[in-house]
């Protein structure tokens, strides 16, 4: 099934405008947010590999790496980065006695808490300064744009 007759033309017109907003609005609004940081020491990268564990409850290197957009080798610096930090350990793969799988510790889920807490705390000052119907309009984009970054 092809959907490209339906889709409409994002490169011409008000659409273009509109993803053209969008990409910059969310870049910049992503900015201010990485800089509400908790612990200074953690890179984004190595926090946004804390948040999939957060997600994914485990995963091996490879996986991480994958879910990350990082080559192997890289996430393997980045594991005994964390590994180092205390905030990840690695346990023997259950069926793949080669492989090691990563989880996080409890540090990391009290850090990563902390900071989801201070993110929030920054959105809401932010939202603070919307009217209810802006406010309104925001809510019913959150679905779609957390769809829009798991795609």
């Amino acid at each position: 099934m092809s959907y490209a007759k339906e889709m409409p033309d994002l490169t011409h017109g008000d659409d273009a405008a509109a993803v053209n907003s969008l990409r910059s609005a969310v870049m910049r609004l992503s900015r201010r947010l990485k800089h509400q940081r908790v612990d200074e020491s953690l890179s984004p990268t190595e926090m946004s590999v804390l948040g999939t564990l957060s997600i994914c409850g485990k995963a091996t290197p490879g996986e991480l790496a994958r879910k990350e957009h990082v080559q192997p080798p890289s996430m393997t610096r980045i594991v005994a980065l964390l590994e180092g930090k205390g905030l990840v350990r690695l346990e023997p793969h259950p069926e793949d006695r080669r492989q090691k799988v990563v989880t996080k510790t409890e540090q990391a889920e009290a850090m990563l808490a902390e900071s989801r807490a201070k993110r929030n705390a920054f959105l809401a000052t932010l939202v603070d300064g919307l009217d209810e119907d802006e406010w309104a309009k925001l809510r019913a984009a959150a679905p779609v744009l957390e769809k829009l970054a798991h795609l």
